[in-house]
């Protein structure tokens, strides 16, 4: 069993309680001297500790997990494969110890080998001039938007909290229907929605004219989409309070970077709205996380409900930890997220082992894959081909593949283990988090050798991989 470091957290309670150390022991039963060296995680929290910690100054236990730091410590790890730091690469322990000790100086060296990267790719295609650019240093106002979500865990309380209020007052039978959401723009705003077969561009979702008061939406759009545009609508005329103080306390780089925010906040409060906390937590319980059974009774999409289910981390209300995302047809991720240990890659195509790509070979069924990543981990992937039309035969259509899964010791909480071996250990497909970084030497799908390893190439011996990994 892990020990369980927890001294940032119990400055942070002391510190809310405007207690010095001595008062904080006494309250707790401890000496001055133990409490110091739990707050500098020179001591593992014991549980009687753990237990008067959550009695005394309410600490939220099931918040808490030896996994907390995994999504930094990966990150931190992977821009310490870099060749740049060859010959001076830290041990896991003192990664560990930065994630838990000073994650702030930890989520800076991300940021600064993200910044670092971007202005090598740019200068390998730009003069001198371009290169001397201080905008090339920056991430794109996506990238930044994207491992904001990816810290925050994909999950901002005080929106989940308010849209599921909301979704209550507006829906109290649980499933939220679009004559509801346009009642309520109606009653509460003025707004009259429309819906309109759209013209000359067919790729138009929603637009909403502020001064007419009108609301029009592409009638071609499935139902499930529909209601989530209202659904976003509404967050950007009610939900603003609470966005305008997530982003103020983000600090994003720039202006573009706070609009693509925005959105992204939005999202997450029609996601929470049309598909609201306890009663889809609820439902995906009843339903053991049958996809399409959760989706036909909210009347969602599989990707609404796929993506829904790796957000529930609320404390004290935590779902299971899935992982989470959607590829297109060219191996790029454009949507991540995983509350469990593995962690996408934040540069490169996803590993070609894994099943989200052959997907799209499919339609219309979930694909499943028992995978083992290289540290041992074990997990059940699903993945699904996506279709999205937003018009008639000649309207645009998206094809892309969704990813969901989990680590294995949940098995008996999901319908698609019923009739696995997860006892055999060849049913485990090997896969990696991307080539760059893999440390599967002999993989014969490999791309790329990987940066921190040397390679040998023999023009007399060919093989699957052209060269020796050493």
């Amino acid at each position: 069993m892990k020990k369980l470091f927890l001294g940032r957290q119990i400055r942070s309670l002391r510190e809310n309680a405007a207690l010095t150390q001595r008062d904080f022991a006494e309250r707790l039963g401890l000496s001055t001297s133990y409490v110091n060296q739990l707050e500098n995680n020179q001591r593992p929290v014991s549980a009687p500790v753990l237990l008067s910690l959550s009695e005394k100054f309410s600490l939220d236990i099931s918040s808490l997990s030896v996994d907390d730091n995994d999504r930094l410590l990966a990150a931190l790890q992977e821009v310490f494969a870099d060749p740049v730091f060859a010959g001076s690469v830290p041990g896991l322990q003192d990664f560990k110890m930065v994630c838990q000790n000073a994650p702030d100086v930890a989520h800076g060296l991300v940021r600064l080998h993200q910044a670092y990267r971007q202005t090598s790719e740019q200068l390998a295609t730009l003069d001198d001039t371009l290169a001397r650019d201080e905008s090339l240093a920056r991430p794109t106002p996506y990238e930044e938007v994207r491992d904001f979500f990816h810290f925050e865990n994909n999950y901002i309380h005080d929106l989940d909290v308010a849209a599921e209020a909301l979704s209550q007052a507006i829906a109290p039978a649980g499933r939220v229907f679009a004559r509801d959401l346009v009642a309520h723009l109606e009653t509460r705003h003025g707004i009259a929605v429309q819906r309109r077969r759209s013209g000359e561009d067919a790729g138009q979702i929603r637009t909403y004219d502020k001064s007419a008061r009108t609301l029009v939406l592409n009638e071609a759009l499935p139902e499930s989409t529909i209601v989530f545009q209202l659904a976003h609508q509404i967050a950007l005329l009610e939900a603003t309070d609470i966005m305008d103080a997530v982003l103020k306390d983000a600090k994003f780089q720039s202006d573009d970077a706070i609009h693509v925010a925005r959105i992204g906040l939005a999202n997450a409060f029609a996601g929470a709205l049309v598909l609201p906390y306890g009663a889809f937590l609820r439902v995906a319980r009843e339903t053991r996380h049958d996809l399409d059974l959760i989706a036909d009774r909210f009347g969602a999409s599989l990707e609404q409900v796929a993506h829904r289910l790796s957000t529930l981390q609320r404390p004290r209300m935590k779902g299971i930890p899935f992982f989470f995302a959607r590829v297109d047809r060219a191996g790029n991720i454009t949507k991540r997220h995983s509350a469990t240990k593995l962690q996408f890659a934040r540069f490169g195509a996803a590993c070609p082992l894994w099943n989200v790509h052959r997907a799209f070979e499919t339609q219309g069924t979930i694909i499943r894959q028992l995978a083992e990543t290289p540290d041992g981990s074990r997990y059940i992937s699903l993945a699904a081909h996506v279709i999205k039309k937003s018009g008639g035969y000649s309207g645009p259509v998206l094809h892309y593949a969704i990813a969901l899964g989990t680590e294995i010791a949940h098995a008996r909480d999901l319908v698609y283990c019923d009739d696995l071996d997860l006892t055999r250990t060849a049913a485990f497909e090997p896969i990696g988090i991307s080539c760059r970084i893999c440390e599967r030497l002999t993989c014969p799908q490999r791309s790329v050798p990987p940066l921190n390893r040397a390679i040998t190439i023999d023009s007399n011996d060919r093989r699957l991989i052209p060269y020796t990994i050493r």
